[in-house]
């Protein structure tokens, strides 16, 4: 599969203006992505959890414009606030995908995005963001092309999505999504997400993850960076191909319902992540004390009950506890009885595994 079957070949229309919203959730790996090649192609592959109420809205007004000329034309709305700080990671993102909707220079654009969870503290709302704008971007494209099949809609949606932040493509369809060719994963690819496509057991299905917001400040570095320092780093190569070898593992999971397997392997990858950090020059130590306390006392917790409560982390101090649905109550008293009062203001958040994202 090549990147030429995304660059368009039908005769656009002319759309004067209109606008389009999308809702997108972010997602959280199992098998964690670090490290990537040019044009955000993942030196590893990756499997996630799509989830429910984190998620970005953003509604994409254009406007054609009366001269067309060599430049983007957007505005950058968080929350109603213009945001300058975030134009240069979108003029990038145009600059990136311009060959496959070459539209993007004929419009003027008004994005006005919010989140349903703190921007920038390690809940991947680059994910979530650059997915919904890609799937705004692509009902455009619909609009000019309506031969365009849903399944080809999706997929460059997540095409799309991966040039702005790796992760994003695998927040366009849910409940799980594989990111990166891999031989035992019908479809993959490392040009975009695929839906997973294989049976999952009754213990992984309606999932639930509560967040907890042990930091909410902006995160200690970015996702690029850290990624960049996989680049010549002592145990990148290993890493890499631990990463295959727990897809295969995981897929064997998901189809058997291991539930002790499942924790084994997710908390590996977790702390596998961090150790990467850890590890690269320059370093980095991401997990704060408090992420530590809450890390321990789920093992505790675990010991003592036999419930099947685990953690993950991404690239960033705050916590998902992942659980299955049938001891939720359970644990969800342990989490506010014993957890909440390492999270920052005591604030966490209630999600579980969803579907993927949704026209509005």
């Amino acid at each position: 599969m090549s990147i030429n079957q995304f660059i368009p070949t039908y005769s656009p229309k002319k759309l004067s203006n209109g606008l389009t919203s999308w809702s997108s959730p972010s997602n959280i790996a199992l098998v964690k992505y670090w490290g990537k090649k040019e044009q955000q192609i993942p030196e590893n592959q990756s499997i996630s959890f799509t989830l429910s109420q984190c998620k970005t809205i953003t509604k994409l007004t254009y406007s054609r414009k009366k001269k067309t000329d060599n430049n983007f034309s957007f505005q950058v709305f968080l929350d109603a606030e213009l945001k300058l700080d975030f134009e240069p990671k979108i003029e990038t993102f145009f600059k990136r995908i311009e060959s496959y909707l070459p539209f993007l220079k004929e419009y003027n654009f008004k994005i006005e995005t919010k989140n349903t969870f703190p921007h920038s503290s390690g809940i991947a709302s680059s994910a979530s963001g650059m997915s919904a704008l890609a799937l705004c971007l692509m009902s455009i494209e619909k609009e000019l092309n309506p031969k365009i099949t849903d399944k080809e809609f999706m997929q460059k949606a997540s095409f799309l999505a991966r040039l702005g932040s790796g992760s994003a493509c695998r927040s366009i369809e849910g409940e799980l999504v594989v990111w990166g060719k891999h031989n035992e994963i019908k479809g993959s690819s490392d040009l975009f997400g695929v839906k997973y496509p294989y049976a999952i057991h009754d213990n992984f299905k309606n999932y639930q993850d509560t967040i907890l917001l042990v930091d909410k400040g902006k995160k200690q570095v970015s996702s690029t960076i850290g990624h960049n320092l996989m680049h010549g780093h002592p145990f990148a190569h290993e890493r890499f191909k631990q990463a295959e070898k727990n897809i295969s593992k995981i897929k064997t999971i998901l189809e058997s319902g291991n539930l002790d397997a499942f924790i084994a392997l997710v908390e590996s990858e977790a702390l596998t992540l961090h150790a990467m950090m850890m590890t690269s020059m320059p370093y980095f130590i991401l997990m704060k004390p408090n992420t530590l306390e809450i890390i321990n006392k789920i093992w505790s917790f675990r010991k003592d009950t036999g419930l099947h409560i685990c953690f993950t982390l991404d690239a960033g101090a705050n916590v998902h506890i992942l659980y299955p649905k049938n001891e939720t109550e359970a644990i969800l008293e342990f989490i506010k009885n014993k957890l909440v009062a390492y999270c920052q203001n005591g604030h966490y958040i209630c999600d579980k595994i969803g579907f993927g994202a949704k026209k509005l």
